[in-house]
């Protein structure tokens, strides 16, 4: 799989937050600061690197993204990676395995591989149904990291 897209993504995010870190934010009621967003980020990250050792390893994987919104794992998170800087270490470092494990590791019928997926947002259900390894790296790289690249940016403003 060719992981170019998924590369700069990263790379995006990590300048985005870099530019962030430091910085004081004030989101919107409702909404994650900088290190609440990168600690949803390397949860997710840990998530799907997860899912694809567990496909590599031929076990029963499934794909759920709700212990990444939870605002206690957000905090324990946070403190375990020591903050702003450990973060964007972890994400910088999870991305590059994920990148390694797409791209060089998986084989082709692994990443066609359909595995039970819910992911949701806030209280919404975007996806509740089969998704193959291949889409959800694909979903990170076109839409989930350019999303939370942009709501980091859109803290500074």
């Amino acid at each position: 799989m060719d992981t170019d897209a998924l590369r700069q993504a990263y790379e995006a995010l990590l300048d985005a937050a870099a530019t962030m870190a430091g910085q004081p934010t004030a989101p919107p009621p409702g909404e994650w600061d900088a290190d609440e967003i990168l600690a949803h980020l390397a949860l997710v990250d840990a998530a799907t690197l997860a899912l694809g050792y567990a496909i590599a390893a031929g076990s029963l994987a499934s794909y759920d993204n709700r212990v990444s919104q939870d605002c206690s794992t957000l905090r324990r998170t946070i403190d375990r990676a020591g903050g702003n800087a450990g973060l964007r270490d972890r994400i910088r470092r999870q991305g590059d395995a994920l990148c390694t494990l797409a791209g060089h590791v998986l084989r082709p019928v692994e990443l066609d591989t359909p595995v039970p997926t819910l992911l949701v947002s806030g209280d919404t259900v975007l996806v509740d149904q089969p998704v193959p390894m291949r889409d959800i790296v694909t979903g990170l790289a076109t839409d989930h990291l350019p999303r939370h690249t942009a709501q980091l940016l859109a803290l500074a403003a």
